[in-house]
């Protein structure tokens, strides 16, 4: 797994980049761990353009983001991004569940219900600070008067708290009618492009036998979603019409995507997990994969690595299973074995930026000299194609500072900064870079664009949840 990033949703700045290879297995208080991954983010990115190409939003406009988080879970924050869990993707079992459930994410964007609920969110906060002001005043008019002050205090607290129940009302009702209208354009969206529906009604099946007993007595205008019985009738209906409905996943997604759990699982599961999900009699490729990276992170190195070779036997040309060994190389101090894998991995995966990031790290790492255009050369091609990743331009400063561009190195240092959120030491690091860079040179000037840079004030988003 590629490194990984604390981040507290609705925060506006992430910490200082980790060391690359890290792998943290959660988060505490309320945050929460974002998971770069290019394996998992190829998968995922494959699942859902033919759903964005039928709901109309252009190729690379829509970031999926993976939340580690075991529930299983997706939501819509901002128009550009579809957070989606770890758990989600550990729990489905075939393509079709997180294809339905990226459906029904991309029908909130297509369908504006974000824009839409920020107005009326504006519409409830005017309702209820109305209601604060009616009931201000009648207690104002009662505290003046000679009439009973107790009796007409309860009624303005009335009249407060009964503005807050019609303002919420409101609300909610609102976003029910989004989740079935969502619900729809999943179901279109899936019908277009040749898919069965019959994942995304598996998924909130089992949401609704998980969720059977919490609402019998929930007013059901009070709960954000419809009613799941009332909910899963309506899809079911929908998604039997469907002349795909019984059609199955393709045999080599399905591969992909046990491959996928299994290295979620691998990664995050402790070793009793794994063992019991991928028993030692289980000889599939996935199950391999699982115990391979359960071994690397054991620190069995030696065991992890015959593993991966078992699994490179099989499938020479995967580009994980060499960037894994790539990667377990590095982290356990042999950058120098490391880089025949990762450039083996590279050539095989020419577009995935984080491999070539991991490539770049290796390279800095032996400390050879020799190696230091190479690794610009790598570096500056991933942080073209992951701008906003911290680690890219941490590496690429400190190949330049290999170099003994020191100019340039406090540039790349200022971007690391910058994208982690950091624009302080952005700022510094950039005004240092001016100082030593040709004015007027390509550095110099996006130096100086973050030393003139003003953070805007987010507005705050709201999740939409497909639960």
């Amino acid at each position: 797994m590629a490194t990984t990033v604390a981040l507290a949703l609705g925060a506006t700045s992430l910490p200082a980049p980790p060391p690359a290879v890290a792998q943290e297995s959660g988060a505490s208080g309320n945050s929460q761990v974002i998971i770069r991954d290019a394996e998992i983010e190829q998968l995922l990115r494959d699942y859902v353009t033919p759903i964005f190409g039928a709901a109309g939003i252009r190729k690379g406009s829509i970031q999926i983001v993976l939340i580690q988080n075991r529930a299983f879970n997706a939501f819509v924050v901002d128009g550009k991004r579809i957070f989606i869990n770890t758990g989600a993707l550990m729990d489905a079992k075939t393509p079709g569940e997180v294809i339905g459930v990226l459906a029904h994410e991309t029908g909130h964007i297509a369908g504006g219900h974000l824009a839409r609920l920020r107005d009326q969110m504006a519409t409830a906060q005017i309702m209820a600070i109305v209601g604060m002001l009616l009931g201000a005043g009648a207690m104002v008019g009662a505290a003046s008067s000679r009439g009973a002050i107790g009796n007409t205090g309860v009624g303005a607290s009335g009249v407060f708290l009964g503005s807050q129940e019609m303002a919420m009302r409101s609300l909610l009702a609102y976003a029910r009618s989004e989740e079935q209208a969502a619900d729809r354009m999943a179901i279109t969206y899936l019908n277009a492009t040749g898919q069965s529906p019959k994942g995304l009604l598996e998924t909130f099946k089992r949401f609704n036998q998980e969720a059977m007993f919490k609402t019998s007595s929930i007013d059901p205008y009070l709960v954000s979603h419809p009613m799941p019985q009332e909910r899963i009738a309506n899809l079911e209906d929908l998604a039997k019409k469907s002349p795909n409905y019984d059609k199955p996943d393709a045999p080599a997604l399905q591969a992909r995507h046990d491959l996928m759990r299994a290295k979620l699982f691998g990664f995050s599961g402790n070793t009793g997990e794994v063992g019991r999900r991928y028993p030692l009699s289980d000889r599939s490729l996935a199950a391999r994969y699982a115990r391979a990276i359960a071994a690397y992170r054991q620190k069995k190195l030696a065991d992890a690595m015959s593993q991966i070779d078992d699994l490179l036997r099989e499938q020479p040309n995967n580009a994980w299973f060499w960037e894994l060994k790539g990667q377990a190389l590095l982290e356990f101090g042999r950058p120098q074995e490391a880089l025949g894998p990762l450039r083996k991995a590279v050539a095989l995966a020419p577009s995935a930026g984080l491999v070539r990031i991991l490539l770049g790290q290796a390279l800095v790492a032996t400390g050879n000299a020799g190696y230091t255009t190479e690794a610009i050369r790598e570096l500056s091609n991933a942080t073209a194609r992951e701008p906003d990743w911290p680690d890219g331009w941490r590496q690429l400063s400190l190949a330049y500072g290999q170099k003994g561009d020191i100019g340039m190195a406090q540039y790349a240092a200022a971007q690391s900064y910058f994208t982690a959120g950091d624009y302080r030491m952005a700022a510094t690091q950039a005004t240092r870079a001016m100082e030593k860079l040709p004015k007027g040179s390509p550095g110099y000037l996006k130096a100086e664009d973050i030393v003139n840079y003003r953070p805007r004030t987010p507005s705050s988003g709201v999740p939409r949840d497909p639960t």
